[in-house]
């Protein structure tokens, strides 16, 4: 079911993004006078079509992993001399870059509205606020401690702890200092601190985590939220709303001290105090082995936490008028823009481990859990992935849209385009780089399974 749901969750969020995307290269060119045969959303047969009224196929394909806008061209075959004027080949460089660079255009308008509609409804988020500092890291030597506010990374505001999060994975691997606004005890100011070089690790890289900082979070009482159908805790009999009390005689202190219990027992059989409707009973479960990435073995029972409330003092609600959530969402737009550059450079560089490429299975399951958790984090999805999709789109390379510009924009100078044996080079040097990425990522999908 959660394959299935994944699935749809893809389809739903590439074909937003691509359908947005393609529509950009299909307005522009409309506005240019060339004739568009096939609009696109997804690649193979179409599942269904229909034609308008100037003769373009509008189509709905079977693979949700992109589209295409179809426009009469010179290149891909004769064109009838009452319609050479319509052709993409004949119109002057500047439109064909309008048109080339209409897709990844959409993607960022499209961002800009988005984070538009969200600052408009209003978002509610947790403070960021220190919870534990790890010895002898960063965050220790500069100096944070456990109940800071932080308000600003390097000047930048944040109000999230995903602000924190883009702030500090823009600083991974650099020298020099960073500065942190924060508060606490009635007192605000800057904290300074060298970085040193400090870097993101290769596999599941966590910024504030190695860091130093584990954010605060509220107590977390052993009271049982989801059971998993077949799982040893519903073998068990262990019902949602149970509380957990202790474990072979030892007192459970609350959540996370119970997940070290069990995660320290696979296949032992333990003793687990249980209150339920105020009756206290003893139930054994023998939790399931289960092996980690790096091969340890730990114990699982198929048991999720009751969702606990947070304080209101450490919610923050924001919210701009329709005018002043303008420059907001432009703002918001730039700094994942700029994220997006920053890990670009950084992969290129070595400072990010190529392993944190994404393909559609990770795509798939980050939109299901999107969808699942609400509006707004589907929302802040959706404008993350169509800018990261309108930047990749502009990288200078043959076949993607930034390479066709960098062709346009060369013929414009030369006055004459490039040989058909250069663009031939360039498209299979592109090709072969853009394969080489999708095989990467996929089996980055893979390995993260």
């Amino acid at each position: 079911m959660q394959i299935i749901e994944s699935i749809l969750a893809l389809a739903l969020t590439l074909g937003i993004l691509v359908t947005l995307h393609e529509y950009g290269h299909f307005w522009v060119a409309r506005r240019c006078g060339v004739k568009v045969l096939r609009f696109s959303v997804g690649f193979g047969k179409p599942l269904f079509s229909w034609y308008d009224r100037r003769g373009t196929e509008f189509a709905v394909a079977a693979i949700p992993l992109g589209g295409y806008v179809k426009m009469l061209d010179e290149r891909e075959g004769p064109v009838p001399e009452e319609l050479k004027d319509q052709a993409f080949t004949s119109k002057p460089p500047l439109q064909r870059i309008a048109i080339a660079a209409a897709g990844p255009i959409a993607n960022f308008i499209f961002a800009v509205f988005a984070y538009w509609v969200l600052s408009v409804v209003g978002v509610t988020s947790v403070a960021p606020i220190v919870g534990e500092v790890s010895p002898d890291t960063v965050a220790e030597r500069m100096g944070l401690r456990e109940g800071m506010e932080i308000h600003a990374v390097d000047g930048h505001r944040v109000t999230s702890w995903r602000d924190v999060n883009m702030r500090l994975l823009e600083r991974a691997g650099e020298q020099g200092e960073i500065a942190i606004d924060v508060s606490g005890n009635s007192a605000r100011g800057i904290i300074t601190g060298e970085l040193d070089g400090w870097r993101l690790s290769d596999d599941t890289p966590n910024p504030l985590s190695e860091f130093g900082i584990t954010p605060w979070r509220p107590e977390v009482p052993a009271i049982l939220g989801q059971i998993s159908d077949a799982g040893r805790a519903q073998q068990a009999g262990l019902e949602t709303g149970d509380q957990i009390l202790a474990v072979d005689g030892e007192p459970v202190e609350g959540w996370f001290d119970l997940v070290d219990h069990i995660q320290s027992a696979p296949e032992q059989t333990l003793d687990i105090a249980v209150k339920r409707d105020g009756v206290e009973r003893s139930v054994k479960v023998t939790p399931a082995a289960k092996a980690l990435e790096d091969g340890t073995v730990i114990g699982f029972v198929g048991a999720g936490v009751q969702s606990v409330e947070w304080p209101d003092d450490v919610l923050r609600d924001i919210s701009y008028g329709p005018l002043a959530a303008i420059p907001n969402a432009l703002s918001e737009t730039w700094s994942d823009t700029r994220l997006t550059l920053v890990a670009i450079k950084k992969m290129a560089t070595g400072l990010l481990s190529p392993t944190n490429l994404s393909g559609p299975i990770t795509i798939a399951r980050v939109a299901e859990a999107s969808v699942s958790s609400g509006f707004e984090d589907f929302v802040r999805f959706l404008a993350y992935l169509s800018i990261s999709l309108g930047v990749l789109n502009l990288l200078p390379v043959p076949v993607l849209d930034g390479g066709h510009i960098v062709y346009y924009a060369i013929e414009a100078i030369r006055g004459k385009p490039l040989s058909d044996e250069a663009q031939a080079l360039g498209l299979r040097i592109g090709m072969a780089l853009i394969l080489t990425l999708m095989v990467f990522a996929l089996y980055n999908d893979l390995m993260r399974l």
